[in-house]
């Protein structure tokens, strides 16, 4: 059968056009991205833990959420990893207030960016999480929740290292 000019035509330039080709660099990228996105965005918390600070081991199951953290080691407190006082000056202050931790948890409690309402403020408080060295005087322990408590940091979490199913 023999082709029509228009035929030929169209097969001619066909054979010139090499066809689509995809762009990998600019894929590349929004994967690069997406990636990045995920690890950033992850919901699982995972609370940093300092050397000094040797955590109690629990059974319990549930994840901590984040919150404002408390890190106390056998010689310093710190509040969201900034230095606070020594344990040796907070266990030589009479009463159970500590001035230095309630000015922090004011602060820290004025920069929030999830700001409660008063009657929520009321009925739970601020959420905090306490990481505290295993071998801390209860004493000291005392001291740090119930400074939180008066500073509308009510709704205290200890945190602990998970037991593995063979330990006792």
């Amino acid at each position: 059968m023999k082709m029509s000019r228009r035929a030929k035509r169209m097969e001619k330039s066909h054979k010139r056009s090499k066809g689509a080709s995809l762009n990998m660099v600019s894929l590349m990228d929004i994967f690069t991205i997406l990636v990045f996105f995920l690890l950033v965005n992850s919901s699982d918390v995972q609370l940093t833990q300092n050397e000094k600070v040797q955590l109690p081991e629990s059974k319990a199951n549930q994840v901590p959420a984040a919150t404002l953290v408390i890190m106390i080691s056998n010689d310093q407190v710190l509040v969201q990893g900034r230095l606070i006082a020594t344990v040796d000056e907070i266990m030589a202050i009479k009463g159970n207030i500590i001035p230095a931790l309630k000015e922090e948890l004011k602060i820290q409690s004025d920069n929030s960016l999830r700001q409660l309402s008063e009657s929520e403020l009321r009925e739970m408080g601020r959420p905090i999480t306490i990481m505290g060295n295993k071998e801390i005087p209860y004493q000291l322990l005392k001291k740090i929740m119930f400074t939180s408590s008066k500073s509308n940091y009510s709704n205290i979490s200890l945190a602990v290292l998970k037991k593995t199913e063979g330990e006792g």
